[in-house]
């Protein structure tokens, strides 16, 4: 199930963060504590399905993750969880989630199953279409984003879905430059969509996605409407900046990115930088709410 991986699921409190304006009052739970709970049930129900995904997803790669030097120890790969249990607990987990998302209405489950059958379709189908897999990597991020919003009743400005867009391709584009580098010969062998790439293009493509997304966070941070209207969350853009830099520092000197959510809670640096951005952003929002 990957819990470590839940960490894209926190996605869902994006809306909640910043939608903050002066109904929030601080000491009054009243006032938030609503929408709190509606988000920690929509982290719970993508949680639930993003589970099961895996599950499925590691019972069709149990052959080619063998191949993988960190992918063969995951549980179905080397033989120590029963393909069996994992079937019967993807359908408990598909259910789970989706009675938890029709307790958040239709708009939030209509969402979630838009998520769970893009999921499917990558398991089975689209990873093996060259960038567009990817691509349905990074909508995957923004669905969550989306789903997030929906499960609060806030509208989101379309910039916002546009940096989730532009970071998770960033974070995909580099996950493939590492399978690529790590497997080497047997890249191919492992993920036979990796023939259609090189170190060369996934740069060029990586090149062409940072910039954007520095691009898309900046004009989001003085363009949205729900923002301060005196710009002072452009404060937050070095936060940007250095979160991005250092992710290519560890992929391209440490050769890291496999797996990011390792990297974001392994690498205290990135990590911290994470933290200060999210408590600069909130309090930006609390004080010129």
């Amino acid at each position: 199930m990957r819990p470590k991986q839940w960490l894209k699921n926190g996605l869902v409190f994006l809306a909640l963060v910043f939608s903050i304006n002066e109904s929030w009052r601080p000491l009054d739970p009243a006032s938030w504590a609503p929408l709190l709970t509606r988000s920690i049930v929509a982290f719970l129900a993508f949680t639930a399905v993003a589970s099961a995904e895996y599950l499925i997803n590691d019972l069709r790669d149990i052959a080619s993750d063998r191949l993988h030097p960190r992918k063969r120890r995951r549980p179905l790969a080397s033989g120590a969880l029963r393909p069996r249990v994992a079937v019967v607990a993807a359908v408990l987990l598909f259910l789970l989630g989706g009675l938890l998302g029709a307790a958040l209405g239709l708009p939030f489950f209509a969402v979630l199953v838009v998520y769970a059958l893009q999921s499917l379709a990558y398991s089975y189908w689209l990873k093996h279409i060259v960038i567009v897999d990817v691509l349905i990597n990074a909508i995957g991020f923004v669905l969550r984003a989306i789903g997030g919003a929906l499960a609060i009743d806030v509208p989101v400005s379309p910039w916002l879905y546009s940096v989730t867009l532009l970071g998770a391709l960033f974070v995909a584009i580099y996950k493939r430059r590492n399978e690529l580098m790590l497997l080497e010969a047997g890249a191919t062998e492992h993920r036979p969509i990796l023939a259609e790439y090189t170190t060369h293009l996934l740069d060029q493509m990586a090149s062409v996605v940072t910039a954007s997304t520095v691009i898309a966070y900046s004009l989001y941070t003085f363009t949205a409407p729900n923002l301060p209207q005196n710009h002072a969350m452009m404060a937050t853009v070095p936060f940007v900046l250095y979160g991005i830099f250092r992710y290519m520092y560890l992929v391209h000197r440490r050769e890291e990115g496999g797996s990011p959510e390792e990297v974001i809670l392994r690498d205290t640096p990135l990590f911290v930088d994470l933290i200060l951005w999210l408590v600069v952003s909130m309090g930006i929002l609390v004080v010129y709410r």
